[in-house]
């Protein structure tokens, strides 16, 4: 009679402290973070290149026939192929493999023609009311990780292939949006720093003519103030490899503005901090030179996210189908209550003294998206969170798909991907799962547009 080999004992157990201490190596000191980043970066500029071009710089792949008339072109490919022999003045693509592929601008260019010269049932151009705004779009939520840059990107670029023209800003000191749109940053003053320095130092120059009007000293303008003063917003915007995205990008400095914010707001208690980023929009021209603007957040409710917020028409809140993200998720809606009631309730009572309207944040809408959603494992506890969200929830569940982490590898978005490099059943998943994210948010999108069109018809009746 054999006998039954034993269970090996648990890892944790029988350890030796003395051949512990042997492995853990010298003491850590700062210097070694400085190491550590170095080799970090480094390996980070070896793996974005691979999304890049040989001479260095991103491009965005071209497009078959199949694709221009399945996702963003709304005729036959027999009758686009047609259309385009009988105009040779039309882009005609570069042949390869027995098709024509086929660049965004060429597409873009496609789509202007049939808007002007297909069938008039058919919508080739996405709506946008003429005569309003952009729409500001935040993506939020202070959980790490819950799919925040992965969903900013993918509306971005399904945005930018349906033909809007999109301007997108990380916020978040990491800059893993502006990676993946190719962005050079050398510093805090390529990215939106400077304009909240210049809407305080805006502030301060306007609360220097009332104190000169009353024989005050005038508070001081510093050497960062200055500067930022002379800072065109349009020097900020970067073009990216999509002919129809640009970005305004983040890099590490950026979180320095978490620190001089509040101090800011310190010296001067009347500047409203909140309103630095809608100020650039509304002053700079960009809601009417753009269709929508995508703002990608820290992971944090700091003051860049608060402005973003601010700024939102917009607001959606990425997580994922775990107890873990639901939790953190609920205390993120708490504490945005928290955050902009307070501001309501501290500028409202010296407004109403004054008779001044008082400050009301809104939003066209908030939507929380759950992310990479696994149905085998998650839609009892996705229902359970689609029971308390109500109608704070999106219907559709943007399911986990290996064409995520596989365009991953190579620094791009799925959108980006080329089918030719994927099993055509995992392409066509994967890009199904972000199509129907993207659908439900150009539904709130055309929905928002339209009920502000409806109320700016009434208004010039009345």
């Amino acid at each position: 009679m054999t006998r039954k080999p034993e269970s090996p004992i648990p890892p944790h157990l029988g350890m030796d402290p003395a051949r512990a201490a042997e492995r853990l190596g010298a003491p850590v000191d700062t210097a070694r973070f400085a190491k550590a980043a170095a080799f970090c970066g480094r390996g980070r500029d070896d793996l974005a290149r691979r999304g890049y071009a040989p001479d260095g710089t991103k491009r965005l792949r071209r497009f078959s026939v199949w694709e221009i008339t399945r996702y963003m072109i709304p005729v036959a490919p027999a009758h686009l192929r047609r259309v385009i022999n009988q105009n040779p003045d039309l882009p005609q693509g570069e042949a390869e493999g027995g098709t024509r592929w086929y660049t965004l601008e060429e597409v873009l260019a496609l789509r202007d023609h049939f808007a002007r010269e297909g069938s008039s049932t058919k919508q080739y151009r996405p709506w946008r009311p003429e005569g309003l705004p952009a729409k500001v779009v935040a993506v939020a939520n202070f959980k790490g990780g819950s799919g925040k840059t992965t969903t900013c990107a993918h509306l971005a670029m399904a945005a930018a292939l349906d033909g809007y023209k999109v301007l997108c800003i990380d916020l978040d000191s990491q800059g893993s949006l502006t990676s993946l749109f190719g962005g050079k940053i050398e510093d805090e003053w390529q990215t939106v720093f400077p304009l909240i320095a210049q809407d305080y130092a805006q502030a301060v120059q306007a609360e220097n003519l009332v104190r000169a009007a009353q024989g005050v000293a005038a508070l001081p303008l510093d050497e960062t103030l200055t500067e930022a003063l002379n800072v065109s917003p349009r020097n900020l915007i970067q073009k990216t490899h999509w002919p129809n995205i640009d970005l305004i990008g983040a890099q590490l400095n950026l979180y320095w503005a978490e620190f001089q914010i509040p101090v800011w707001r310190m010296g001067l208690r009347t500047w409203p901090l909140w309103d630095a980023l809608g100020n650039f929009f509304s002053g700079s021209g960009v809601l009417d030179e753009y269709d929508i603007i995508f703002l990608d957040t820290p992971p944090a409710l700091g003051y860049l996210t608060i402005n973003s917020l601010s700024a939102a028409d917009i607001l959606l809140v990425p997580l994922g189908a775990s107890f873990l993200e639901f939790d953190s998720t609920g205390r993120f809606f708490d504490m945005l209550y928290s955050t902009f009631a307070s501001i309501e309730d501290g500028e409202n009572a010296g407004r109403r003294i004054a008779g001044l309207p008082e400050v009301k944040f809104e939003w066209d809408v908030v939507r929380a998206i759950i992310t990479r959603f696994d149905a085998s494992q998650q839609t009892d506890l996705a229902n359970v969170i689609q029971a308390y969200f109500g109608d704070f929830m999106n219907a559709y569940r943007q399911e986990f798909t290996a064409l995520v982490g596989q365009a991953g590898e190579q620094v791009n978005g799925i959108y980006e991907a080329d089918p030719r490099d994927f099993n055509r059943d995992t392409y066509l998943r994967g890009r199904e799962a972000f199509d129907r994210t993207y659908a439900e948010f150009k539904e709130l999108l055309l929905g928002a547009w339209w009920r502000d069109a409806q109320e700016a018809a009434a208004e010039s009746a009345e």
